[in-house]
């Protein structure tokens, strides 16, 4: 069960924004990834909770930030509830989509465990709901993954497997650079991994 700390910044003038604590593992019918965020200046900031099942579809998400959540599944495409700061008024939603993505490198994971790409697989186009700090507010964005390489490094506890993904925003052409390897996000625009206490999971 890999524990450890990510740095996020801004990705375009590296401002601090939080750090994200979190644990992760595989499970019987899936994997879950659980978070707490705090502000550079150790104040809580917000909280994920993702749970996946056997195929890399969202069946629990629970996101926090500031005073908004999000509560939603894949049912129907995705579905979920956005309650605001006062708790007196709850939005629902729905879109024909794949799955979530948002701020946290979880959603990073979850993608590509939801594709399962092959290095010598096309393009793979995928629509998403992005929920982003700091209100939440959700965004239906399409995007393009490619797994352009995928190599192993030697390391005191054996060989760790690096994938390297091309996402691309199809509605600003946009592309950047992903490594993962297993269950955590090596690096990603705006994402540095600082602390890891175990290997990642390995993801079937």
């Amino acid at each position: 069960m890999p524990r450890g700390r990510y740095s996020l910044h801004d990705p375009h003038d590296h401002t601090p924004l939080a750090d994200e604590y979190f644990h992760c593992a595989p499970g019987p019918s899936g994997w879950r990834y659980v978070s707490r965020l705090t502000t550079p200046t150790g104040d809580h900031a917000g909280s994920v909770d993702l749970a996946l099942d056997d195929l890399g579809r969202p069946v629990r998400l629970e996101l926090h930030a500031g005073d908004w959540q999000v509560r939603g599944a894949a049912l129907d495409g995705v579905t979920w509830v956005r309650t605001d700061p006062s708790g007196t008024h709850a939005t629902e939603g729905n879109v024909r989509a794949h799955a979530f993505t948002g701020t946290s490198p979880a959603f990073l994971v979850a993608t590509a465990r939801l594709l399962r790409l092959t290095p010598s697989a096309p393009a793979t186009r995928v629509r998403l709901v992005a929920l982003t700090d700091p209100v939440l507010a959700p965004r239906t964005v399409d995007q393009s993954w490619t797994l352009i390489a995928r190599e192993a490094h030697a390391t005191d506890n054996g060989p760790l497997t690096v994938d390297e993904y091309q996402v691309t925003d199809l509605d600003t052409g946009e592309q950047h650079t992903v490594h993962i390897s297993g269950d955590v996000v090596l690096a990603a625009p705006g994402i540095e991994l600082e602390e890891l206490d175990s290997p990642p999971s390995a993801l079937d």
